[in-house]
């Protein structure tokens, strides 16, 4: 039987009811109990609050209060407040293109209402006791509270049975709705949090400063195990932290961004900040951070979703250069002070030119470094010893007068004492013992060599006798032609073929044994979604580790000692020298303290 209706069957167009039309509202913006909390915690923030309290029974399905000391609603505005569409936030178009408060659709409350037993009490500055509406009955009534809004929402979705049937254990439920005030938090260290369930105290964050609230929320080893961002490109500025590649985990659930405030999800921004980690990450796991964006409310779109979550940004590659940028030059500094000065705050971004933070000043750097380090980039002798050719490279002759060494201590990574098994070196630094894996070590350091040889070169490509066809989408065929210059920096050349087909005429050479279908179609696949520069420099580097691997030193080579302290010392000035270049730590430290644990020293 056809589910078709025949025209005499047809219902007549007609106007829903409030309440079905509001609830219709509450299937988008209400998902779960932590939905209600970032709404009214939006509002709480919104109404200028200093102290947020949440208290939930049952994970927030018996009852959902949130509690605020912000500026309050007037007793003639409460009965307003929970009608759709009704806001304080914004009155025009302009004010849309515009936000700059967490909420504006005015859409939460009457949806909440519609599928709860919901209660506001509030009170203003001016007025001499608070109000009470229940918004089922519509009753107004005074009661006691000091200047600010509660809002009670009790038995969530208790008139839409079916939407109760698809939440999880009160824990769960408990869990998300942490997860949406911890999201707060971070954003909002100017304002304390307080979370009870079941009249335990469960959370409690106070106000005070960002490094201090990022260490409340994620732990004091986030600090130590993060670098701080701070950039600025154009209109855009970015702060915030992003965790070393030691701290990745295997889930991506400690990555937080914020635009103007918000906690959103965002395509450009997960892209950009994933891709800063390419070469630092070990296979899947995934990299922690904090970012904060401050953009011209006029060059964002909140108005994207009514849950607030997702944003269009007007121009999104520029978004997405300034985040990659930002991270990068935040993990690109190398870490080995931190081993030589725990407590000292390392910049930002070391620029190559520049000297690393725990350089003394007027000395030399020829005066650490060993006329023997050309070694380290010839093959070695037959007999495997460590003495080589000297390397054009680097010849003494280069190098600045001799001038008195720094002392051991001031050396990050400090001075090599042996070499165990042609595999790791064993340095003496002032906290302790410094262990390298020396293959891993020189094969960043050639590979960020060859980068910077690299920069301003296009990737050598190779004709294919045959040109590989194949039906394109239109999209594709609309990024084809339109990245023509971007394709052949990459080393491809893909052309229009028909109207409905693109040919790929070259490869990269030292791909041309590869599918060049596959490897077309993925790579306009990222030109259309992401910036085209990191889609040719992602392509570019993975030739050149490729390389670097084959040209480091390798494993089971003896080295002299003085090749050894050379290693060290380009490690120390080496951007991304903690990690090799498949994500893998090059170096480890063990302070005197870990080696006393060993062996049970002072016990």
């Amino acid at each position: 039987m056809s589910a078709v209706l025949s025209p005499a069957a047809r219902r007549p167009i007609r106007e829903l009811p409030d309440e079905l039309v509001s609830q219709i509202a509450a299937g988008e913006v209400v998902e779960r109990p932590a939905s209600v909390v970032r709404e009214l915690v939006d509002n709480a923030l919104d109404a200028g609050a200093t102290q947020v309290t949440v208290r939930l029974l049952a994970g927030g399905v018996r009852l959902i209060a949130i509690e605020d000391d912000g500026c309050g609603i007037e007793r003639e505005q409460l009965p307003l407040a929970l009608k759709r569409h009704a806001t304080s936030k914004i009155g025009s178009l302009a004010d849309l293109e515009s936000v700059g408060t967490m909420g504006f659709r005015g859409e939460a409350l009457a949806a909440i209402a519609s599928v709860s037993e919901l209660h506001l009490l509030s009170r203003t500055a001016g007025q001499a006791s608070a109000f009470l509406l229940d918004a089922s009955s519509g009753e107004l009534r005074p009661a006691a509270r000091s200047t600010g809004t509660t809002v009670e929402v009790k038995e969530l979705f208790f008139s839409t049975p079916a939407r109760r049937k698809f939440l999880k254990t009160d824990a769960t439920e408990l869990a998300h709705c942490l997860e949406a005030v911890r999201r707060h938090a971070l954003a909002r260290p100017d304002v304390g949090f307080t979370v009870w369930h079941e009249g335990k105290l469960v959370e409690q964050w106070r106000a005070g400063a960002r490094d201090q609230r990022l260490a409340d929320v994620l732990g004091e080893d986030f600090l130590g195990d993060s670098v701080a961002i701070e950039h600025v490109a154009g209109p855009l500025r970015i702060t915030g932290r992003a965790g070393i590649p030691d701290a990745a985990r295997s889930r991506a659930d400690w990555q937080y961004a914020y635009v103007n405030g918000r906690y959103v999800r965002d395509k450009v921004i997960t892209h950009a900040a994933r891709s800063a980690y390419e070469d630092l990450l070990h296979g899947q796991r995934q990299p922690v951070y904090v970012l904060h964006l401050a953009i011209d409310p006029t060059r964002v779109d909140v108005n994207v979703h009514p849950t607030k979550i997702e944003v269009r940004f007007r121009d999104s590659r520029e978004v997405h250069q300034a985040v990659r940028r930002a991270v990068e030059a935040a993990l690109s500094a190398p870490r080995a002070g931190q081993a030589a000065h725990p407590q000292a705050v390392l910049p930002v971004a070391a620029p190559a030119p520049s000297l690393p933070a725990w350089r003394q000043p007027g000395i030399p750097f020829a005066a650490e470094r060993s006329a023997d380090l050309a070694a380290l980039w010839q093959p070695p002798q037959d007999d495997g010893g460590g003495a080589a050719a000297a390397s054009t490279w680097s010849s003494p002759a280069e190098l600045a007068p001799p001038a008195a060494p720094l002392p051991a201590g001031d050396w990050p990574l400090g001075r090599a004492i042996a070499q165990i098994q042609g595999i790791y070196i064993l340095a003496e630094n002032a906290q302790g013992l410094v262990v390298v894996d020396m293959h891993a070590a020189h094969e960043r350091i050639v590979y960020e060599r060859l980068k910077a040889q690299m920069d301003a070169q296009a990737i050598r490509s190779q004709p294919l006798l045959i040109p590989a066809t194949f039906p394109a989408t239109p999209a594709e065929i609309a990024t084809a032609e339109a990245m023509q210059s971007t394709l052949e920096l990459l080393g491809l050349q893909v052309t229009p073929f028909t109207p409905k087909t693109l040919a790929v005429r070259a490869v990269p050479a030292t791909l041309a044994q590869g599918d060049a279908v596959a490897l077309a179609r993925g790579v306009l696949a990222e030109l259309a979604q992401h910036d085209a520069s990191s889609v040719v420099e992602r392509a570019r580097n993975e030739l050149l580790a490729t390389m670097a691997c084959h040209g480091a030193v390798r494993a089971n080579r003896k080295l002299t000692l003085e090749e050894m302290n050379a290693l060290l010392r380009q490690m120390e000035e080496t951007e991304r020298s903690d990690q090799c270049n498949h994500g893998r730590p090059t170096w480890r430290q063990l302070t005197v303290r870990e080696l006393d644990g060993l062996f049970l020293r002072g016990r």
